[in-house]
């Protein structure tokens, strides 16, 4: 399975594209704007001119919602995050991020490749939200900030480095984490000890919704949940997409109580029928998500999204 469409809201903000000049917008702030290269291969200083005229349309302060897709020959070159920091100064209203829009025609999401994403967080204190897709070269050094409130790392094969920094960053407003851990065949070599520092829940205590998906060791990963003292005070565990089955499934219900959730997402299963259902019978009053049952292969299990 992959991606198969864009994002049309993003940030609350209906999405336009910057190089729709038929679309009259009152209000740059009011949408969030998307820059995308038709041509997959163009060329550096093709991105570069598409950049400068979004940010001649969106006037001194640039867009407040951004989007990027295309960017030239994403499957084998690095978004150019030095191109954002700078120009951080021309980029002063930016609260929402989104790097690597691309859908699976376009890109597989283990093909896009990224960069080291320290930089563009530090040079832009007011960011909010911050979504990368792709894992294939990126990289995270610890940071420490105020404004993030909502992280999203989508991924095929999230690098365990990248987890690690998350866990030993310090994000004391950040509400929402969602890592796709994806699978180790594509680079996403994370386990459950590499979690260990989120799941303690030090240095993230404004977090709320806790989204580890797609994670071909969701079982391992649901062993390290059943304990973690950031369950606690979650209102959404997001352990959807993954390879979950009977054996993880036990290990929840067993583990510390969860009937404080307002929603359990386990959706993309190895389940049995007997045990989803079971997880739905013990967690009243919980939205408990268990759609999407999945059938194992001769070969083995399978995430939602690998390639």
């Amino acid at each position: 399975m992959g991606i198969y469409e864009h994002v049309e809201i993003f940030a609350g903000l209906p999405v336009v594209a910057a190089d729709d000049d038929e679309v009259t917008v009152a209000d740059p702030a009011a949408v969030t704007w998307r820059i995308s290269m038709e041509d997959f291969e163009a060329a550096p200083e093709e991105f570069e001119a598409a950049f400068e005229q979004l940010l001649q349309r969106t006037g001194p302060a640039g867009p407040t919602a951004l989007i990027v897709g295309e960017w030239g020959s994403a499957y084998d070159t690095p978004f150019p995050y030095q191109l954002l920091v700078d120009n951080a100064a021309r980029l002063s209203g930016l609260r929402s991020l989104f790097v690597g829009d691309l859908t699976g025609e376009e890109c597989e999401i283990s093909w896009i490749n990224q960069a080291d994403i320290t930089a563009l967080i530090e040079a832009f204190p007011a960011l909010e939200r911050l979504w990368i897709r792709g894992g294939t070269g990126l990289g995270m050094r610890p940071v420490r900030h105020e404004g993030l409130r909502e992280l999203i790392f989508q991924s095929g094969g999230l690098p365990a480095g990248v987890v690690r920094a998350v866990g030993a960053s310090d994000l004391p407003h950040l509400s929402h984490l969602e890592l796709w851990l994806g699978v180790d065949q594509y680079g996403g070599d994370a386990r459950a000890d590499d979690l260990a520092p989120i799941l303690a829940g030090r240095s993230l205590p404004a977090l709320t919704y806790l989204g580890l998906r797609n994670a071909e060791v969701a079982e391992e990963i649901a062993a390290a949940v059943a304990a973690a003292p950031i369950v606690a005070r979650l209102t959404d565990l997001d352990l959807s997409m993954g390879v979950l089955g009977d054996t993880g499934a036990e290990t929840l219900l067993a583990g510390q109580p969860l009937t404080h959730l307002r929603k359990l997402d386990l959706s993309h299963h190895f389940m049995s029928t007997e045990t989803a259902q079971r997880v739905v019978d013990e967690l009243p009053g919980v939205e408990v998500d268990v759609s999407d049952p999945q059938k194992e292969e001769e070969w083995g299990r399978y995430t939602a999204v690998s390639e």
